[in-house]
């Protein structure tokens, strides 16, 4: 099995937290390349929406240039867990939540 490694970075106010299979100093100064992103695939039912954010997001990306300064941290970790968004300031998950029809006047 390949080395999977965690990666958290800051990008608009939130805290990512994505996987991949590949981590390497960048080709551009100041910057490291992410790529081989890991993603839950799910046939049907959408479990995790963060998941599916992300792959949307990402899911294209042959490579993820992130600044330096924007990562928090890199961990090779054993097993994918959750992918997440996170608040910057309180560190709680961003949700979207299910859209509630408007009430009637």
């Amino acid at each position: 099995m390949s080395t999977l490694y965690k990666v958290t970075f800051l990008n608009a106010g939130k805290i990512y937290e994505l996987y991949a299979r590949k981590i390497g100093a960048g080709t551009l100064w100041g910057f490291t390349e992410v790529s081989e992103l890991v993603f839950d695939l799910h046939d049907g039912l959408v479990v995790d929406p963060t998941e599916e954010r992300l792959r949307d997001e990402f899911g294209n990306t042959r490579v993820l240039h992130l600044p330096m300064q924007s990562i928090v941290r890199i961990e090779e970790v054993e097993r994918k867990g959750q992918s997440a968004i996170r608040d910057a300031a309180s560190g709680e998950r961003v949700v979207t939540p299910f859209p509630l029809p408007a009430k009637p006047r």
